[in-house]
């Protein structure tokens, strides 16, 4: 049993650096979008192409049929709490720099990890909190984050944070008997269905402008994009779909407390983005900082082996 759990867990491992490291693509892409279209556009425009993607997965993942599962609500909710994460978090970046936007956001392994005891009953070990101490260390010292940090928009990085924490808590009570494929095919839908929605309601209700980049990025009315801008916005739902399932699976096969932290890992990707398609050069800070997460890393992943007791 000792054995099949480490597995199980560091699969979750695996999955979920794969998954962060594809959808690290995702947050240069909204960034460029952020100042001509508005965000549920094109979180509409990345759902409609993930949807067949998904179907896919679930279709390869044991068929269509487990889309009509008995938690269905429970699924919708889930989604329903990712789409407030997601366009909180989308909507900080026209106000702040990518750089401080993502600081707020990755408290969300450090929640995962506290709300992992009360919520889901995981012995959380001190090493995990020691860990995530490190890790969470290692994101401010590359970030370095100033008065920029008060600016109103990082509220919305922290919603984000919040309530990615509680979304990938119910993956992991959901993942006992729902496929990664179909939860993640929920919340594209959900995705789908309300950045609609919320168009509507801004357009019928007038609101098209507003003053704050943030705001504006949130209500500005659709507009039909360039081709160029429309590929970008595309692109993310193929980057979605893939990373949706690797994430969420993560969560499904290993502890909250213990895979979460290696949701640090997307600190290793914004600099090799920045350096690659923004000619940005890594500082010192920013190299003492991936250490630390590689550290942290490692006093998760090392553990002493256990004998396991004939039964």
């Amino acid at each position: 049993m000792a054995f099949l759990s480490g597995n199980r867990n560091l699969l979750g491992i695996a999955s979920l650096c794969a998954g962060i490291l594809i959808i690290s693509t995702q947050d240069a892409i909204i960034k460029a979008v952020s100042g001509d279209y508005a965000v549920t556009q094109a979180v509409a425009t990345r759902s409609i192409v993930a949807l067949p993607i998904l179907l896919f997965f679930v279709h390869l993942n044991g068929g269509i049929r487990q889309l009509f599962s008995p938690r269905y609500w429970v699924l919708i909710f889930r989604g329903v709490i990712l789409l407030i994460a997601y366009t909180s978090y989308y909507l900080a970046f026209p106000a702040l720099p990518l750089a401080e936007a993502i600081v707020l956001f990755f408290t969300a392994p450090f929640l995962v990890t506290f709300l992992a005891a009360p919520i889901l009953g995981e012995r959380v070990e001190l090493k995990a909190i020691i860990a995530l101490f490190v890790g969470f260390a290692g994101v401010l010292v590359i970030l370095k984050p100033g008065f920029g940090f008060f600016e109103p928009a990082a509220l919305f990085s922290l919603l984000a944070a919040i309530t990615y924490a509680l979304a990938m808590l119910f993956a992991r009570k959901l993942g006992v008997t729902e496929p990664a494929s179909v939860m993640a095919f929920y919340q594209n839908w959900v995705y789908l269905v309300g950045a609609g929605l919320m168009a509507l309601v801004f357009h019928l209700g007038g609101i098209t402008t507003s003053d704050h980049p943030s705001l504006a990025f949130l209500v500005r009315p659709w507009s039909w994009p360039d081709p160029l801008s429309f590929a970008m916005m595309a692109a993310c739902g193929a980057i979605a779909a893939i990373a949706m399932v690797l994430i969420t699976q993560a969560y499904r096969l290993a502890d909250a407390s213990l895979v979460t932290v290696f949701e640090y890992t997307g600190m290793i990707w914004a600099p090799l983005w920045g350096f690659l398609f923004f000619a940005e050069v890594p500082a010192a800070t920013t190299l003492l900082g991936m250490l630390l997460i590689l550290v942290a890393g490692l006093i998760v992943l090392v553990r002493p082996s256990r004998r396991v007791e004939a039964t």
